[in-house]
């Protein structure tokens, strides 16, 4: 086993693995930092600068605390645990500079995103920012891209955290997206256009902090503080993944991972993601029999007489599960 080492964060002294990096170790202590690229399952990027900490007796800055792990602490001169504020004025200042510049560019545009109300951009610009801009040169616009029918892109939101580039490569296995351009023209894009050919595409809908990636087919549906949510357990598939089915009244507007480290961890596959749609548009409103191989529209009455006529003479089984919460119980 590792041996631990003491830490005092913002005067709390907790004992962590030293491996462990300064944001896992404030978690830890129950110390919230606010980030936008670091995810804990994906590699640091250590770009976006949000989760800057105060280290006593390091260098005279604020080091970025997704990037630097407790072993690299230097105890005091006296061999007291090494000391990590959060809190501190070198903090709150470097915090306010770095929300003005991730919003220099960013668009103003959030009563027709769809990823209002559950922002990390608007929820840490209110919580670290400031009430007030500096820029007043014209904002920087860019190319949408198409990645497919599933994920809606708005590219002039984007705050280059990279996370949607480090989970296509990293835990979907495709290398279709990444980072071009320095400086000004830096920008995240699709090499040569494609489009996404992966069946976890969708999770990349969750990771943006902001409202660069959204879902297509949920676009401009519902607000999140209108939504019901449900958890429940997949039945799309054997894995059993961990879901939040959100309505709004009678409606399955979306369903959304739950984090479950054996099983699914926090992603799903676009089946269980957008399976939702068949249930919305309620494609069995009309049935259909078959005639001369081919199939035709019928009323309900005819189409449950030609059913009973097919089983007629025939053993029928079914089996129905008490805990699959998308089945119906018969009795």
């Amino acid at each position: 086993m590792t041996d631990l080492r003491k830490i005092i964060i913002d005067d709390k002294e907790i004992e962590v693995d030293p491996a462990m990096t300064l944001i896992q170790a404030c978690e830890e202590a129950g110390v919230e930092v606010p980030r936008f690229c670091y995810h804990e399952r994906l590699s640091i990027a250590g770009n976006c600068r949000m989760c800057l900490v105060e280290v006593v007796g390091g260098p005279p800055k604020p080091a970025a605390s997704c990037a630097m792990q407790v072993r690299d602490l230097r105890p005091g001169p006296e061999g007291q645990p090494p000391v990590v504020k959060t809190n501190s004025p070198m903090v709150k200042k470097a915090r306010e500079g770095v929300m003005e510049f991730l919003l220099i560019n960013h668009p103003l545009d959030c009563p027709i995103c769809d990823q209002g109300g559950e922002c990390d951009l608007q929820d840490q610009a209110m919580a670290y920012g400031v009430d007030f801009s500096r820029y007043r040169e014209p904002k920087r616009a860019s190319e949408e891209l198409n990645l497919g029918p599933l994920v809606s892109t708005a590219m002039t939101r984007c705050i280059s955290c990279t996370r949607c580039v480090r989970f296509t490569t990293e835990v979907a296995g495709i290398w279709q997206m990444g980072q071009t351009g320095r400086g000004e023209d830096s920008e995240i894009t699709s090499y040569l256009n494609e489009t996404l050919d992966s069946n976890l595409q969708g999770n990349i809908i969750d990771l943006c902090p902001v409202g660069a990636l959204t879902s297509k087919p949920y676009a401009f549906t519902a607000r999140p503080w209108e939504l019901t949510k449900t958890e429940t357990i997949d039945v799309m598939d054997a894995l059993g993944s961990n879901i939040r089915v959100d309505t709004k009244g009678r409606e399955v507007m979306r369903i959304l991972p739950r984090n479950h480290d054996g099983v699914n961890e926090e992603w799903i596959s676009d089946k269980t993601r957008f399976i939702w749609d068949g249930l919305r548009r309620q494609r069995l409103d009309t049935p259909y029999v078959r005639e001369n191989g081919k199939l035709r529209k019928a009323s309900w009455p005819e189409a449950l007489s030609a059913a009973a006529s097919a089983m007629k003479g025939r053993k029928v089984a079914g089996l129905v599960g008490d805990l699959a919460p998308v089945e119906r119980r018969l009795h």
